[in-house]
């Protein structure tokens, strides 16, 4: 690991970030939980044995393949998170706090 401290302290928000997100996506995958009363996967997920969480780690492809209709119509009012759309609103809002201090 290089020893820049602007490369350190990017690596240590990243890291910061993540560990957010993890809370962010836990949060929204009990409520999507809640939501749709357990029923997360659809026959195919079930049959293949797929964990629940997965939807949430994973691509849109492969949400949507073993996503219930429950957990589809959940996520047209409450977009699935994802790390990448996650870290661009915290950056957004990082920018934002730059340019008001």
């Amino acid at each position: 690991m290089t020893g820049s401290p602007f490369v350190r302290d990017a690596l240590d928000r990243r890291a910061q970030i993540r560990a957010e997100y993890e809370d962010v996506l836990w949060a929204a995958y009990e409520a999507a939980e809640t939501a749709c009363n357990g029923a997360l996967l659809n026959r195919a997920g079930k049959t293949a044995g797929i964990d629940p969480v997965r939807l949430f780690r994973s691509n849109q492809t492969y949400a949507n393949a073993y996503a219930s209709e429950e957990l589809l119509e959940h996520w047209a009012t409450h977009p699935r998170p994802t790390f990448a759309r996650y870290e661009q609103q915290r950056h957004d809002a990082d920018t934002r706090e730059g340019w008001a201090a």
